[in-house]
């Protein structure tokens, strides 16, 4: 029996993707993927009570995890199985993230690597700029290895924090408030691990940092 979650939650969050297996939510900034100790409110129980409301007997399981501040891409698994495949294409880095960031400054490289290492672990990220504006820049950021706050750390670590960073080095001279960290998960790409077809799902740039981009190029 094919279970769908779409109808049942397209009045609280956007669905991206839905197929038997899989399940992909547009994550509003604000939530966490998983309950944190002291705080329950988390997307992965928000989905399944509304689940459970609705007399589904599958469980949603997250395949990873977006910050709390991070909006975007966000993938569930219906059931341990399928949520272990995908894990696996994980583990294999068979599985693609882009991310679109607000950095502090001006790049002067229009494309870059960053290899710092984060907690003893090598990692990198990829990125691209897209755009110079005035104070910061909007860039494109592929990380090939998933360290816990990677990006946050890594652009702190050449002196661009991500706008919106309270936790890592925000310098307090930017003269625009902004709600939250300018970071969103636009893109993931994979091998579906049942049927091998790619996916693609995708999430357009949330409306809070639109209009930070726009008053941004007002100046």
């Amino acid at each position: 029996m094919r279970i769908e979650y779409s109808p049942i939650l397209s009045s609280r969050f956007k669905v991206l993707y839905e197929d038997e297996w899989y399940l992909a939510i547009d994550k509003p900034p604000g939530l966490l993927t998983i309950p944190a100790p002291g705080n329950k409110k988390a997307l992965t129980e928000l989905l399944n009570l509304e689940g459970s409301k609705a007399g589904i007997p599958v469980r949603l399981h997250p395949c990873h995890r977006l910050d709390g501040e991070t909006s975007g891409v966000l993938l569930f698994a219906k059931g341990k199985k399928a949520q272990k495949l995908m894990m696996e294409l994980f583990h294999t880095k068979k599985v693609h993230k882009l991310y679109l960031a607000i950095v502090q400054g001006e790049l002067l490289k229009e494309e870059g690597c960053i290899t710092r290492h984060l907690a003893g672990k090598p990692a990198r990220s990829n990125y691209r700029v897209l755009e110079h504006l005035h104070l910061c820049t909007v860039v494109e950021v592929e990380p090939e290895t998933g360290r816990t706050n990677q990006i946050r750390l890594h652009f702190k670590g050449i002196g661009h924090p991500l706008l919106g960073e309270t936790r890592y080095a925000f310098r307090k001279d930017f003269p625009l408030s902004v709600p939250r960290l300018m970071l969103h998960a636009y893109q993931l790409t994979f091998p579906h691990p049942i049927t091998s077809e790619e996916v693609r799902i995708q999430s357009p740039l949330p409306s809070d940092m639109v209009r930070v981009l726009e008053r941004v190029r007002r100046g």
